[in-house]
Formats: structure tokens, sequence, C-alpha cells
């Protein structure tokens, strides 16, 4: 019994090790050499505690970040954030997102397989927040464990399937071709932004007939676009917060100089999630490349956001712009209205806003990408906020998801479970 305790608990019941037995078994159902299994068992289990480590450490940021903010202005400040929302609860229900993210893989093949929706979800880390919102959303249903995993991961998978349908005739106009789809769950926004684009401007007038400032392409970089604004927003909320609270908060650090090292904490907190994310999923991916290659023929291949940027580099940034202009504007409503206060992060919104904004210049040219990245940056704003409530009441505090997607399924789930009178 003792022995069984060890492999139930111990083993099998740390999430690290969980994927990394996934890992394993389907490297060696591929016949990998013996030494590439255990290469990618070992990577994939070592990524996966770096994970762990970048989620500890982002969850003690931001809970400085909300104390300051919360003292100073009296606000509930928001900090929109998939990675963060997923470090937080994978620290609450590690292994069951585990297990969701896994089932779902095996379930998008599934609904590949044997329906029209071709689409195989590539985008590892977005299939991992997923499975967090989809863990967190079915929790605050009251469902147990195992409903949890088995619903959510059927639940993943289709959603891996059927949103990249969704922004497929906008991904269409913008490559030129069918052969590659969206794998970033904002498609609901992207194909907004393509349609409106289609609406206010026309294709021929291209942002790539612009010429904008060099210095908008620091946003690219993740650790500086996340360090710069976090330092930024530490400040706002320290100088608001005051020299005795924040000194108090940073247990006896200069006032002045806390918010620095907090924000470039926060970012490198960020950077180590994505490390471990990346690691670890760029074994989970290899070992399911090939058999989705082999159950689903005719597959398309569903990748992240940035692979659309080289088709119109200037949008990337008009989009940023008009988006994150949208993102200020919707914080200072939410603030006079006295809702949770969304602050705009650069970075979701540059990638977000950057990709709404391609998908609005394929069908309107530069008219498209500015009005339909506006229309995505307030989305990317007012769903957090509806979501965010949900996310406060299970325990996870000071973030949310920015992704329409996300949010959509986030309250279809919440709709049901009231109709059903399970909340």
């Amino acid at each position: 019994m003792e022995i069984l305790r060890v492999i139930v608990q111990d083993l099998l019941g740390a999430s690290s090790v969980l994927v990394g037995l996934v890992a394993f078994i389907g490297l060696f159902f591929q016949k990998k050499p013996m030494h590439e299994v255990i290469k990618g068992t070992i990577k994939t289990i070592t990524g996966f505690l770096i994970f762990g480590i970048g989620s500890a450490a982002t969850a003690a940021a931001l809970e400085s970040f909300q104390s300051l903010f919360s003292e100073g202005f009296k606000l509930n400040g928001v900090l929109p954030l998939a990675e963060a929302v997923t470090a937080l609860a994978q620290d609450k229900y590690g292994t069951v997102v585990s297990l969701v993210m896994v089932l779902g893989f095996f379930s998008n093949f599934l609904v590949a397989r044997f329906t029209k929706f071709k689409y195989i979800f590539l985008t590892g880390q977005h299939n991992l927040y997923l499975a967090a919102l989809l863990t967190i959303m079915l929790k605050f249903l009251g469902l147990d464990n195992t409903s949890v995993i088995i619903l959510g991961g059927i639940l993943l998978g289709i959603s891996a399937a059927i949103f990249p349908a969704i922004a497929q005739p906008g991904m269409r106009k913008i490559t030129g071709s069918d052969e590659i789809a969206m794998g970033h769950y904002v498609t609901l926004g992207y194909a907004l932004s393509s349609w409106v684009g289609g609406k206010v401007g026309n294709p021929k007038d291209s942002t790539e007939n612009l010429k904008l400032p060099a210095w908008l392409s620091i946003f690219k970089d993740y650790v500086v676009g996340v360090g710069a604004t976090m330092i930024i927003f530490f400040y706002i909320a320290a100088i608001a917060a005051g020299k005795g609270f924040t000194e108090q908060t940073s247990n006896g650090v200069n006032w002045l100089v806390y918010p620095l090292f907090q924000g470039l904490t926060f970012a490198a907190s960020l950077y180590v999630i994505i490390t471990g994310v990346r690691m670890f999923l760029g074994e989970i991916v290899t070992a399911f490349v090939g058999i989705s290659e082999k159950l689903v023929p005719d597959a398309k291949p569903a990748l992240d956001c940035p692979v659309v940027f080289a088709y119109a580099p200037t949008a990337t940034l008009v989009g940023f712009i008009s988006s994150y202009v949208a993102g200020l504007i919707c914080m200072g409503i939410f603030a006079v209205l006295g809702l949770p206060v969304i602050i705009p992060v650069a970075v979701p919104y540059f990638f977000i806003g950057a990709t709404a904004g391609v998908f609005g210049n394929a069908t309107g040219g530069w008219k498209g990408a500015v009005v339909g990245s506006f229309i995505v940056g307030i989305l990317i704003a007012v769903g957090p906020a509806i979501i965010y409530p949900i996310m406060e009441n299970v325990g996870l505090k000071g973030t949310a998801f920015p992704e329409t997607d996300f949010n959509f399924v986030g309250v279809i789930l919440y709709t049901i479970g009231k109709v059903l009178g399970l909340v």
C-alpha cells in the first residue's frame, strides 16, 4: 500500500510527471530511438517544473501589485494576462488542468478526424490556457475533478478544431492560400476585425504604404514590453499608495526602488513561465504531430498569431497602437463607473492588437487595420471585466483572460450553469 501511495500520489499526482508520462508514451509509439524518448520525457518534466517556478513568482508579484493599487486608488486593478491566470490556476488545480490539456489533445484529433473541421491546434500554450479556463469554470459550477477532466477535455478538443475555422476566411485573405490556420484563441476578435475592415476601407490602401517610427518595434520583445509596462504601472500604484504603505508592503525596501524590481521581477517570472511552457509543450507537440498525421488526413496546422506578422509588418504596429488606445479609454471608463479596472498590459495588446491589425488590413487597408484593432482592443478590455468576478470568486485575484474566445466560452458555461441552477 505504501508503494501504491507513492506511485499514485507522489508520482502520478505530480503534474510534471503526468505530462512527462504522456510525452513518453507519444514518443515511444512513434518508434523514436530510446535516447530521444528519454530526452523528450526529461525535457517535458523539467519544462513543467520551470513553469511552476515562474507561476509562484508571478503570483507573488500580482499580489503585491494588487495590494498597492487597491490601497492607492481604492479600485480593483486587474492585469489581463493569460499566463498569469494559468499560473494561479495551475497552483490551485495543477493535476486537473494538466489532464484536461492532455485529453484535449486527443479530443482535437478525434474531432478533426471525424468532422469537417480539419484543424490541429499546435499553439500548445494556448491549449494550456484554455484548459486552465475550463477547469476554473467547471470547478466554479461545482463539478468534481473527474467530471471536470472529461468534460473539460472534450470541450477543449472541440474548441481547438472549431475556433480556427472561424478565422480561416480572414487567413485566406492574408496568406492567399488555405494551407495554415490561426491557432490563437482570439479568433472571434480577428474574424470581427476582418469583417469590419471590409466595411470601412479598401485592401488596396495597405498599411505597408505607411511609415512608422522604428522605436515602436521594442514592443515586439516580450521581456522589454512586459518589463517597461509593469515598471510604469508599479510606480503609479506605489506613488498612489504612498511611501509608508509601499515600504510596509516591501518589507523595508526603499519605496522608490521597490516598484522597479517588482516590475522587472514580474517580467522575469513571465519569461520563466514562457520558457517552461515552450520546453514541455515543444516535446508534447512533437509527440502528437506524428500521430495526428496518421490519424487526420488533410489536416491543417493552426499556428500562433505571429505567423501573420510577416504578411503586413506595418499593420502589426498600427494594430497595436490602435488597440492600446482603446484599452486606455476603457480603463478610464471602468474607473469612473466603479468597475474592475482592466489595465492594458502592453504585451497582450501588442500580439492581439497587431494580429487584429493584419486581419483588418487584409480586407480594408489602413482604415481596416485601425478600426478593426480598435474594436478588438475594446473587446479584450470588456471581456476580462465580465469574467473577472468569477475569477475572483474562485480565489484567482488580480488577473483575468484577455482572449475573446476564452471569455466567450467562460460566459457560455456560466450562463448554462445559471440556467441549471448550479450558480
